[in-house]
């Protein structure tokens, strides 16, 4: 239903998309919608949200002496970049993600979903790190930063002039953060 949603809005434009045509596209009746989800930009935020937890279970089966930058880097580019490292389809379907990603009720949720990802990547940090998820900031601070880090990443890709791989921008953006962040 979330891909359907996706989709839809991103083709159609947010506001041409009902919950009806997402059901129908998703072949579920609107009652099974709604009882998963409240809306269009709860639906489309789910997906963020099933992605950033596949991030925390991709980081817990890297290589044990794998160094945790790494690890992270290879988590995040096994759910963002397709496996054909491709670069965004084209650029309607740019356009269209960064009509729907700009919809004031989508940020809200996804405001609302990154705080529940970044707490179960944040567990999966301090068991990674021998720290507690609880107690010490480390963990959740490197949940932040990897959430943040990504959205930058997404974001300079759909604002770039000509389509910029994902993957290449990730893989900067997390040599940055593993070298302390240094001033240019």
């Amino acid at each position: 239903m979330s891909q359907a949603a996706i989709r839809l809005c991103v083709l159609h434009g947010w506001a041409d998309v009902t919950i009806d045509q997402i059901a129908a596209e998703a072949d579920v009746s609107v009652r099974t919608f709604r009882n998963y989800f409240t809306g269009k930009a709860e639906a489309i935020a789910a997906s963020h949200l099933e992605r950033m937890l596949r991030v925390a279970d991709g980081l817990l089966a890297r290589p044990v002496g794998e160094a945790l930058w790494d690890s992270l880097l290879h988590a995040v580019l096994g759910q963002f970049v397709p496996p054909d490292n491709s670069t965004p389809q084209n650029e309607r379907w740019r356009e269209g993600v960064r009509l729907m990603l700009a919809e004031p009720a989508l940020a809200g949720e996804i405001v609302k979903v990154n705080a529940a990802a970044q707490q179960e990547l944040a567990k999966a940090v301090a068991r990674r790190t021998g720290t507690d998820a609880e107690r010490d900031v480390y963990p959740k601070l490197v949940a932040v930063v990897v959430a943040a880090g990504s959205a930058a990443a997404v974001e300079h890709s759909l604002r770039a002039d000509e389509p910029l791989p994902l993957g290449a921008l990730l893989a900067q953006v997390f040599e940055q953060l593993a070298a302390g962040l240094p001033v240019p």
